[in-house]
């Protein structure tokens, strides 16, 4: 099964990743989680959820609860055969008009080629941050944090675990080109495996008391090991940044023809 992890290293970088790996379930999807779009698009087998897309809606799910730092694991079965034009996301999100966001969104493709992972960061409410991938490895992408070069840093919010599914034959695959099949639907997506190791926040605490009382209660997170990739990981994002990046918002002239400036300062 592909299986999407994502660690917020915070308070100095921030690093996605996207592996293949088979673990144990360590709690039970209704105790962790909720659907919250399509609740009649859901079916459970076993310790897996399903959720399909169909010519009439997608389906999504969210956390019970909101992180502030963290890890969050859980295997994905993506859609099989022909999944052009649909997409699968898993990502954390706080809420509001300045909300922060990491988003993995695996974008469909006809049968027989590879399924690619795009990534995009929100800060402030602010994206257009995306970078695509045809990886199966880890790391794929650091973003650091650089607030003392006046480069806001999505560690202050509260966030949510969300995935869903949807059509988006608009863009996702091939730019567009390539539309969905819908004699194909409905089209699956399956998940186990839900893990959350993290500081969960009270709904009732402000967003700046609950950053405070994350940042000292001596989590994992803290860790100065934690703090920026080794050298065995650092070599491993060069190599899949060489190899498997194929598309970068940083050199996107057209869309944005003067550097961002977080490109010209770090790895992302």
């Amino acid at each position: 099964m592909a299986s999407s992890s994502s660690s917020l290293l915070v308070p100095f970088l921030l690093c996605f990743a996207f592996s293949v790996s088979y673990v144990t379930a360590t709690a039970k999807f209704d105790q962790m989680f909720q659907p919250y779009w399509a609740p009649d698009h859901f079916s459970f087998d076993g310790d897996a959820v399903n959720m399909k897309l169909d010519n009439f809606s997608g389906a999504g799910f969210s956390s019970k609860s909101k992180y502030m730092f963290g890890r969050v694991n859980m295997q994905i079965k993506l859609v099989g055969g022909d999944s052009a034009g649909t997409v699968t996301a898993f990502y954390m999100s706080s809420e509001g008009p300045k909300h922060h966001e990491f988003d993995f969104e695996f974008l469909g493709n006809t049968t027989g080629e590879p399924y690619v992972v795009q990534t995009n960061v929100y800060v402030n409410g602010v994206g257009n941050r995306e970078q695509r991938f045809l990886v199966d490895d880890t790391p794929i992408r650091v973003h650091t944090n650089l607030e003392h070069k006046g480069i806001p840093y999505p560690k202050d919010q509260a966030m949510g675990v969300y995935s869903s599914i949807w059509n988006a034959d608009d863009w996702a695959t091939q730019g567009g080109r390539v539309k969905t099949d819908w004699t194909h639907a409905p089209f699956v997506a399956s998940y186990r495996g839900f893990e959350i190791d993290g500081c969960e926040c009270p709904v009732t605490n402000a967003d700046e008391d609950n950053a405070k009382r994350c940042a000292n209660v001596g989590g994992w997170w803290d860790q100065p090991l934690l703090s920026e990739l080794n050298v065995h990981q650092s070599h491993q994002l060069i190599w899949v940044r060489a190899n498997h990046m194929i598309y970068d918002y940083c050199s996107d002239t057209d869309r944005f023809p003067s550097v961002p400036l977080e490109c010209e300062h770090h790895r992302h």
